[in-house]
């Protein structure tokens, strides 16, 4: 049964990582204060107390996950990735489409919207780890890199159909966190992002890559230029966190969120309002609070009883570092925009609930872990 029991015993509760939980539920309710802050105007508490809904269906569902044994959960793996797979094909029918921003990454059926992009790379977590653990780590053998390789282009290929540049990047890096760490000779990885770099240069020539897409990428060395037009969320942005100053201008207190000069920033945007209100120590204190999660993430990986165990962490954390990478990055003008969330902070279903779905996952093998040398 996948549920013997509706309690966790002492022995595994002994082991749970509390510090990680507690950390994680900090960063929830620091995001529930900015997102109230972003939205409360014109949204009042909608969007607050939506994401609390999403934040308390999270915590059940680490409690409901870590109840299975995550051995388990490795037999269920490729369920999983071709549920997530079924979903991407789904989206691909323009009925169920839904398009934000340019990109047709979510389903809606009645007032229900999903993005399946965001369970599906769950599944390519779960489904590479589990080929890994049955190949025994043995990455460098052709037949078996093949296979790996096809598990995380299928997904990925759909996710670009939508286009999703944006997850399709984390998807990407978490696929290469996963294979550096596992020992694939790095010469084949560097043949991969020289592949890669050719693909995009070969696009960037021709129309493959949509005009908005081009334009985000074009906008971020010419933000001047562009400042009224494609670079307009981004000089915003960097005006509200600039103004910020070291200790922020206050809860509710921010000028540039307040008056709406931010697109999305309860979502994408969310770093902005923590620039502008919270200032240089609290973007400091989050990003402490991820290094946190992060680094006991990579203890837990290091401790795993099997390679299937480390490497659902490896690509969780891989996930999440190119995420936060990504997002802050976006909002300070050191990467282009893409529709990367900030991982527990942004508003949204999806996005959230996923993120829970991956921490509980690290909690499970942590809860059931046994120190081997690797």
């Amino acid at each position: 049964m996948l549920f013997e029991k509706l309690t966790i015993s002492k022995r595994f509760l002994r082991e749970l990582d509390f510090p990680m939980l507690i950390t994680v539920l900090i960063i929830c309710v620091f995001g529930s204060l900015n997102i109230y802050s972003a939205s409360h105007l014109s949204y009042g508490n909608q969007f607050l107390k939506s994401q609390i809904i999403w934040i308390i269906m999270g915590f059940v569902l680490i409690y409901s996950i870590l109840l299975i044994d995550y051995s388990l959960i490795k037999s269920y793996a490729a369920i999983i990735y071709w549920f997530g797979v079924f979903l991407l094909v789904i989206n691909c029918i323009p009925m169920f489409q839904y398009t934000v921003n340019g990109a047709s990454s979510w389903i809606k059926i009645g007032r229900f919207t999903m993005q399946p992009s965001e369970f599906a790379k769950v599944g390519i977590i779960l489904m590479l780890a589990k080929e890994l653990d049955d190949m025994e780590g043995n990455i460098n053998n052709l037949k078996n890199f093949f296979k790996l390789t096809m598990y995380a282009v299928i997904p990925m290929a759909l996710i670009v159909s939508q286009p999703d540049m944006g997850m399709t990047m984390v998807c990407f890096f978490t696929v290469l966190g996963i294979f550096f760490i596992s020992g694939l000779d790095l010469k084949v990885i560097l043949g991969g992002m020289l592949g890669l770099t050719l693909v995009v240069a070969i696009a960037w020539k021709t129309t493959l890559i949509p005009y908005y897409q081009r334009m985000r990428i074009i906008s971020l060395f010419n933000a001047d230029k562009y400042q009224l037009s494609f670079a307009l969320q981004l000089t915003q942005s960097k005006i509200g966190i600039g103004s910020g100053g070291i200790f922020g201008k206050g809860f509710l207190k921010g000028t540039q969120i307040s008056g709406g000069y931010v697109p999305e920033s309860h979502t994408d945007f969310i770093f902005s309002v923590v620039g502008e209100e919270w200032g240089l120590v609290g973007a400091l204190s989050l990003i402490a609070f991820y290094g946190v999660v992060i680094y006991r993430s990579i203890n837990i990986a290091r401790e795993s009883k099997d390679i299937f165990g480390s490497m659902v962490c490896v690509g969780i954390v891989s996930s999440m570092l190119f995420s936060i990478f990504q997002n802050v990055g976006m909002t300070i003008g050191l990467l282009p925009i893409t529709g990367i969330t900030l991982p527990f902070m942004s508003y949204g279903g999806s996005s959230i609930l996923t993120a829970f779905i991956s921490i509980a996952l690290i909690l499970n093998i942590g809860m059931r872990r046994k120190k081997i040398n690797f």
